[in-house]
């Protein structure tokens, strides 16, 4: 998130939460591992990849970490592989685009995208010695939410509308990536119904009662709708929010001005909690891994809802 100013919450864990489809079916028990979140956070931000900086080998190796989990969990590419390319600056940046088809034969033409930016700015200023940026919480934090919600819904393959699961480079560079990807998808015809991004997850609000805030809130009934499916306020308003005007500052609002759709980003970074905004001490070890893992769990109701309801019932203010 491009941000110019640098859980204890009180909301019930999803933990154990049973789903009910339309047909009254019990289809899943959400459980997202925290094990699994750690591990995948780590190697992300790791000294290894070396702050992820687009066109660089370090986050080549996240692209391959990105392929192969896609991959091993039975998602496939959207396009010929998973990567979607194009050049900015000198360089070469690939977006990562998973594709989960839908089973209804209507509805399936219809898209949910779930998206996070996984490059970061590479090299920072030197602090103790150390001058790699590793962006845990920015944003790899978000990206392992994307990830873990593309092995779940894999997992129990029940979404009547089709969902793109999308990591994407150059965010760092003024949202490139994103630009290029909503500007292919919309000149290719997809109907979007929904862009859903993830955003600095990786540390709890303090006495706020709901998990996460929903940049440009006024914009559509996004959190008033996903509330209701999830059957508890999960998304918030952050004043914060639209004080810095965080709508237009993350991969989110290239689709909304493509497509005129709900295109908005979840995030727990307010602005208090977290004081490494671009920092070589955006460590994973400052990570509260049980927080990450809460969230993804508790969106989960929502995102199975919004994939399933029969009209496209999240829309824009008018």
């Amino acid at each position: 998130m491009a941000i110019s100013a640098a859980c204890n919450s009180t909301q019930n864990s999803a933990l154990g939460k049973t789903i009910i489809s339309e047909n009254n079916t019990k289809i899943y028990n959400p459980v997202i591992s925290e094990t699994s979140v750690r591990e995948s956070l780590e190697y992300l931000a790791s000294n290894e990849l070396r702050g992820r900086e687009t066109g660089s080998e370090g986050i080549e190796k996240a692209a391959i970490y990105i392929e192969n989990i896609f991959a091993n969990n039975n998602v496939k590419p959207y396009f010929e592989t998973y990567r979607d390319s194009f050049e900015t600056g000198g360089k070469t940046g690939y977006n990562m685009v998973g594709f989960l088809e839908g089973n209804d034969p209507v509805l399936k033409n219809e898209f949910i995208i779930l998206g996070a930016h996984y490059d970061h700015i590479g090299l920072g200023k030197v602090v103790n010695g150390d001058s790699i940026a590793n962006g845990a919480n920015d944003n790899a934090a978000g990206t392992v939410g994307v990830l873990e919600l593309a092995k779940h819904f894999a997992k129990i393959n029940d979404n009547k509308r089709s969902f793109l699961f999308v990591l994407f480079s150059a965010e760092e560079m003024g949202l490139k990536g994103s630009k290029h990807l909503a500007k292919r998808l919309n000149s290719e015809g997809l109907d979007l119904y929904a862009m859903v991004n993830f955003e600095m997850i990786g540390i709890p609000m303090k006495d706020k009662n709901y998990l996460a805030y929903l940049t440009g809130y006024e914009n559509s009934n996004f959190a008033e709708k996903f509330n209701e499916y999830s059957g508890s306020k999960i998304l918030g308003f952050l004043p914060q929010a639209k004080e810095y005007n965080l709508f237009q500052r993350s991969d989110n609002y290239p689709f909304f001005q493509e497509f005129k759709v709900p295109a908005q980003t979840i995030s727990t970074f307010d602005f208090t909690n977290y004081d490494y905004y671009h920092h070589v001490s955006d460590e994973a070890e400052k990570m509260d891994f049980s927080h990450i893992s809460n969230l993804i769990q508790n969106v989960i109701p929502g995102l199975y809802k919004m994939g399933n309801t029969s009209e496209k019932e999240i829309k824009l203010n008018r």
